[in-house]
């Protein structure tokens, strides 16, 4: 089947929007007909080359939305026609992270950079017959796409399919940023550094939880006046402000929590944030770097002596099988603003212009429309 697909042939590099040939599903896979996907940071570390990714030409995107328009041998709780959700991370349901109730974890990660499909083949192609590679297995800048079933959540049929597209990665993993990683608790002073597509959820998801402040932190006046609409309670444009005020609500002490979704993180972004919290209070790092940088410029004597806790968090800490259905509900129940994180539409020929506003801090979440 032939698709158009946005496509890294190096990185650094840009994306390049091509026909490709998409192969039909093997055995437990589905082929996704995708109306939308969302334009991640993530991805742009593919074409900055922050990641690496394994095979080239590679076809981005982890975050989309579509239709099931056939399915494999041996698929199961799919058919023709379901509303699907992408996951990036297939949960095998076998592994001992799936077993511990940590599907995030599932040692399927491990496909996320290689392009294959779980066999190790590619299901992709460029018109020449070179194999493309597929970013974490699912490639949503393809509007038709080959995906194991396990990375495919369904949804009710009255969700928008935009709106649905969103809660694949940037709505959990910043949910659950504040919710599971930092376990933010009711009357807590949280501070959420960077609010752009994951920091805004990590605001929402803080205010879920109960924070009674929420101090936004982002250079970009737009982000702080969106951070602000959707329950920080304040927001500057660097961590010394919000450090602060932090300090002055809590006679001294700091924040509860400070979770980090900035767009490239440095050591020097977790040392502010390990500086603006109180004793036992958690770091939470979410945002992604280059993967050849190490070090952070803490006090180790500040570490071990007020028990501060620096904490990764992949997907929010949650499950994709279930994070989906319950952001979901909260959506429908009011408690989780999905439609305002669009900021705007694009073509997929638009999507350097959607990664260029994304950088500009001119948009929370570009959805493209294929």
């Amino acid at each position: 089947m032939k698709s158009r697909a946005a496509v890294l042939m190096e990185a650094p590099g840009k994306w390049e929007v091509i026909d490709v040939e998409v192969d039909d599903p093997k055995e437990f896979e589905v082929l996704v007909r995708f109306k939308h996907a969302g334009l991640c940071h993530s991805d742009d570390h593919y074409a900055k080359g922050d990641v690496p990714a394994m095979a080239y030409p590679f076809c981005g995107g982890h975050e989309g939305a579509g239709v099931i328009e056939k399915v494999g041998p041996g698929v199961r709780d799919l058919q023709v026609g379901d509303h699907v959700v992408a996951a990036f991370i297939p949960g095998c349901g076998r592994c001992t992270w799936c077993a511990r109730g940590q599907q995030q974890l599932c040692d399927n990660g491990a496909y996320m950079m290689l392009g294959t499909q779980l066999d190790g083949t590619f299901r992709i192609h460029t018109e020449d017959g070179r194999d493309v590679g597929q970013c974490s297995l699912v490639s949503t800048f393809s509007e038709y796409s080959v995906l194991p079933e396990w990375g495919c959540m369904k949804i009710d049929k009255d969700i928008p399919l935009a709106t649905a597209a969103l809660v694949g990665c940037g709505v959990p993993t910043g949910w659950g940023s504040a919710v599971n990683a930092a376990a933010v608790q009711p009357g807590q002073v949280v501070i959420v550094m960077g609010v752009g597509g994951i920091g805004i959820n990590a605001v929402q998801g803080a205010k879920f939880a109960g924070a009674s402040r929420i101090i936004a932190v982002d250079p970009a006046p737009f982000h702080r006046e969106k951070a602000l609409e959707f329950g920080a309670t304040d927001a500057f444009e660097n961590m010394q402000q919000a450090t602060d005020l932090a300090q002055a609500l809590t006679n001294g002490q700091g924040a509860d929590s400070a979770i980090v979704t900035v767009g490239v993180v440095t050591g020097e972004h977790v040392a502010e944030a390990f500086a603006s919290i109180r004793k036992a209070g958690t770091v939470v790092l979410t945002s992604m770097g280059n993967v050849v940088e190490y070090g952070i410029p803490v006090s180790l004597f500040e570490l071990a002596m007020y028990q501060k806790r620096i904490q990764g968090s992949l997907f929010g800490m949650m499950q994709p099988t279930r994070a989906v259905e319950d952001l979901l509900r909260y959506y429908r129940e009011g408690h989780l603003k999905l439609d305002e994180l669009i900021t705007r539409r694009y073509s997929l020929d638009e999507i350097n212009q959607g990664y260029e506003d994304m950088h500009a801090g001119v948009n929370l979440r570009g959805v493209i429309d294929f």
